[in-house]
């Protein structure tokens, strides 16, 4: 029986059930009575307690997301030390929905639509993050969980920034250890950026690689490297060019526009991806509506998916302290791709440099103009005709008229 089930903490929080368990803590459900909503409870397992350096993690990661307030980030309320135990815990908005893996286990690929609007919407939480010199380092599809938010389904948040890199800015200085040394590699084998396998240091460029393999997997169900070994996609991120995703699913059409957005955000030199999110969530626009050959994008409201409590990921820890070392993540094979769904509703909007749709096209407005310039030609011309044929000619000399009083003619 876990000793937190059923137990009130802080005065405020009675923890209903365990979510899931990771390699640092524990996820739990909880209520708030005094706010009538339910939390999620994160606390570090007792036994690392006596870490300094995995204490200070937690600790950093609680800092980290209390920084952020963009809605596709999760929220956290509350983070401190528990009276009992002295066990640390970060309390959070509690997410009901199922996170990017179990998506593409239960439905497969998604279509590019789908796929592009979840990404824009991440892009957004991680420009915010970068923003305030915060790098997550550990994107992967557990990591993004799609909720119903205001009504809107597929509304992506970003958790887990247990390995977050954060550069401090002179106004949330605080200090402690350096937590990464050069040579130390963090992060999901199948996910990581070159820069990060190989240790080296890590800028937003490194967030935006891993975004663009989650999206890769999002639409084709598949990695861009055939390997069977986790720990093979470290050589690979490396050395080895992607595979075209059209190669990779021949059987799916993407369209002439997917292929270059992903292409660049897995360049092997960061100089040449997308320098930050917002570049890559423009970039996304036109593929919005699932093909990139349109001059509109349709913004596509995709079906409600089954909603599940949120878990903590059943992979295996992404860190590991060790120099040179990576913990491989195995993964199952998504399930081949179900038949797309039609889209709930549709706002169209102009994609960046096409003309709107209801401007007339130029050959028509220029004939337009020179026949109203002939009309009134042929207007001004009937007029000087109608002028000149009724102008009047030379009048008699006027007679006096006749008076009464004058003697008649002889």
């Amino acid at each position: 029986m876990d000793p937190y089930v059923g137990q009130e903490i802080l005065g405020q929080f009675r923890i209903i059930e365990k979510l899931g368990q990771g390699g640092m803590g524990s996820v739990y459900k909880a209520e708030q009575p005094s706010m009538d909503r339910l939390v999620a409870v994160k606390i570090l397992h007792p036994r690392l307690a006596s870490r300094p350096d995995l204490v200070t993690r937690f600790r950093r990661e609680a800092r980290a997301m209390s920084r952020l307030t963009h809605p596709n980030t999760v929220r956290v309320f509350l983070y401190g030390e528990l009276e009992m135990g002295g066990a640390l815990y970060i309390v959070m908005e509690f997410l009901d929905g199922p996170d990017l893996m179990r998506v593409l286990r239960k439905q497969g690929p998604v279509e590019v639509s789908r796929a592009a609007r979840v990404m824009a919407l991440v892009c957004g939480a991680l420009e915010e993050a970068h923003n305030q010199a915060i790098v997550h380092r550990d994107l992967k599809p557990e990591n993004i969980v799609l909720t119903t938010q205001g009504g809107i389904p597929d509304f992506p948040k970003v958790l887990d920034f247990g390995l977050a890199k954060i550069r401090d800015l002179p106004q949330h200085r605080v200090g402690g250890p350096i937590l990464t040394q050069a040579g130390m590699v963090f992060g999901t084998p199948e996910f990581m950026s070159p820069e990060q396998a190989q240790g080296l240091e890590l800028d937003r460029r490194t967030d935006i690689y891993s975004l663009g393999v989650i999206f890769y997997e999002m639409i084709s169900g598949k990695l861009p490297f055939k390997v069977q070994n986790p720990m093979d996609f470290v050589a690979h991120h490396i050395k080895t060019p992607p595979i075209p995703i059209h190669e990779r699913v021949p059987e799916r059409n993407f369209g002439p526009l997917v292929w270059p957005v992903i292409a660049r955000t897995l360049e092997k030199n960061p100089d040449r991806r997308y320098q930050t999110a917002s570049e890559f969530a423009a970039a996304l626009a036109p593929l919005v509506d699932g093909s990139g050959m349109h001059p509109v994008v349709s913004f596509s409201v995709a079906p409600p998916s089954s909603v599940s409590a949120v878990e903590t990921s059943p992979r295996h820890p992404a860190v590991r302290p060790a120099p040179g070392a990576v913990v491989p993540s195995p993964r199952a094979p998504a399930p081949p791709p179900p038949d797309a769904a039609p889209a709930a509703a549709s706002v169209r909007e102009p994609r960046p440099g096409a003309a709107p749709a209801t401007a007339a096209r130029p050959g028509v407005s220029r004939n337009l103009v020179l026949a109203l310039l002939l009309v009134i030609v042929l207007l001004l011309a009937a007029l000087v005709v109608v002028f000149v044929t009724r102008s009047p000619g030379p009048e008699p000399d006027a007679q006096p008229a006749p008076s009464l009083t004058d003697p008649p003619p002889v």
